[in-house]
């Protein structure tokens, strides 16, 4: 469980309480420590998948830390930049860093979910460059003070957020798929329920009917026969009286 690849990825939880520190050490050189120590972490984002497919040491522990990982990182840094004073250059950029973080509880919940129907929701190309799109522009944004970064940073994160937005409404849509399929299957296996048992219902009133008619026929074959059996006497005495 503790190789290298896990072990980067545990190394990206690690760093984010000294991201949050930088809400209360002001300083310019935190702040640069910060964005540096983000930038490493978001590139091991890369590298742990790469060398868990590389050493052939995939896991269930590092398949399962691994999308937690990122979106921690994520959620600290955004919360970071939006609280800390002046770390925005428009007021605007409050929007992508909403729609990120709402998007991030709405694909976790609908794993957990999708998990307990032994359902995966793989990740998609698109959303491997939302991603890329995600920690380059936090990394700049981080990165305050320094140049033009931020700005351009601010900028990325609208186009992350874009991204962010449809790969959100992507897997939306494949959970209600699946809920859709799952409620069809029920209703055609109702619906087939539903005629067995009309089925069973016609046999068992065909039987009854046939048993009544098998039963009305055989009472009239015996008011029949006990009948003939009275008339037959008769003819004969009349008979009789006749030839004397």
């Amino acid at each position: 469980m503790y190789n290298l690849p896990n072990l980067l990825t545990i190394s990206r939880i690690v760093v984010i309480p000294v991201i949050f520190l930088s809400l209360y050490i002001h300083s310019f050189v935190w702040t640069m420590f910060v964005a540096v120590l983000f930038v490493a972490a978001a590139v091991t984002d890369y590298f742990d998948g790469y060398l868990a497919r590389c050493r052939n040491e995939t896991s269930a522990f590092g398949r399962l830390l691994d999308p937690i990982a990122d979106k921690l990182l994520v959620a600290s840094a955004l919360v970071v930049i939006l609280a800390k004073p002046g770390m925005v250059w428009s007021d605007l950029s409050y929007i992508p860093a909403f729609i990120i973080l709402c998007r991030e509880i709405l694909v976790s919940g609908l794993r957990e979910f999708l998990r307990e129907v032994n359902v995966g929701l793989p990740v998609t190309r698109l959303a491997k460059w939302k991603t890329g799109f995600q920690m380059t522009a936090l990394s700049m944004m981080l990165f305050h003070g320094l140049w033009i970064w931020p700005y351009i940073g601010e900028f990325l994160l609208w186009i992350a957020a874009a991204l962010t937005f449809i790969t959100g409404y992507q897997y939306f849509q494949k959970s209600l798929n699946y809920i859709r399929s799952i409620e069809k299957a029920k209703t055609v296996e109702a619906k087939i329920v539903v005629k067995k048992t009309a089925a069973k219902t016609a046999a068992k009133a065909e039987k009854t009917v046939t048993k009544a008619t098998v039963k009305k026929t055989a009472a009239k074959k015996t008011t029949t026969k006990k009948v003939s059996g009275r008339k037959a006497p008769v003819k004969k005495a009349k008979t009789a009286k006749k030839t004397a």
